[in-house]
């Protein structure tokens, strides 16, 4: 047991270092990369669903999909217009890593593109420990999960850029209450980016857009 906290030390150290050279290798081909994270359910592929067709004339947009096993999330990314759409199943791993993410550029001319979005593996614990190289972190909460979420995972909701509450259509339906569910993050992450939005009404989405594409852009200059 005593060599428990150096081992993770080692783990989590030279990934850092691979993450380095991750994102070293990004912004030498010009593109910018987000990491999406969220539980299970949350709405992760359904933000990519919905996010690629309103980039279609503005970006050119490769995926990265982690899951435990099947392809069904790089097969909606690709059916939605990713210019490349790559799935890495884990296997059991309850989240990707910078090793990982290396494999999957490697498959990728990154020449051909200007954005990069990874999904990550559903989870909200595991993700948030292990840095990929991307340039931004975007947590999707959703109605349904309760807004109790800032405060049970307070590592998670401080240690991200952008967050998304997804399912505001349910407001009317289910006790979520926004006004308690933003003080948890705000004590957190004062100054996270946040977009309230329906993937199934398209509500909200265009503010979540222009987010994407004004830091994209500038990524570009």
């Amino acid at each position: 047991m005593t060599q428990r906290i150096p081992i993770v030390e080692n783990i989590l150290n030279a990934n850092d270092r691979l993450a380095e050279e991750n994102r070293a290798r990004l912004e030498a081909a010009g593109v910018f990369s987000i990491n999406i994270i969220a539980s299970p359910g949350a709405g992760k592929t359904s933000l990519i669903e919905q996010t690629l067709p309103r980039l279609k004339d503005k970006l050119r947009v490769a995926t990265v999909d982690g899951d435990i096993a099947t392809s069904l999330d790089s097969d909606r990314a690709a059916a939605a217009g990713a210019g490349a759409a790559i799935q890495i199943n884990t296997g059991g791993d309850c989240h990707l890593d910078a090793v990982m993410l290396r494999g999957a550029l490697d498959q990728l001319d990154l020449t051909q593109f200007d954005l990069l979005i990874v999904e990550n593996v559903g989870n909200l614990i595991c993700p948030a420990n292990f840095k990929l190289g991307t340039h931004k972190t975007v947590l999707v909460a959703s109605i349904p999960e309760g807004d109790d979420k800032p405060y049970k995972y307070p590592g998670t909701y401080r240690g991200v850029d952008a967050l998304i509450v997804n399912k505001i259509d349910l407001l009317p339906y289910i006790p979520f209450k926004m006004d308690y569910f933003q003080r948890g993050v705000r004590a957190l992450n004062p100054n996270v980016a946040a977009f309230p939005l329906s993937c199934v009404t398209g509500e909200g989405l265009d503010a979540w857009i222009n987010w994407l594409t004004q830091h994209a852009t500038h990524n570009m200059i």
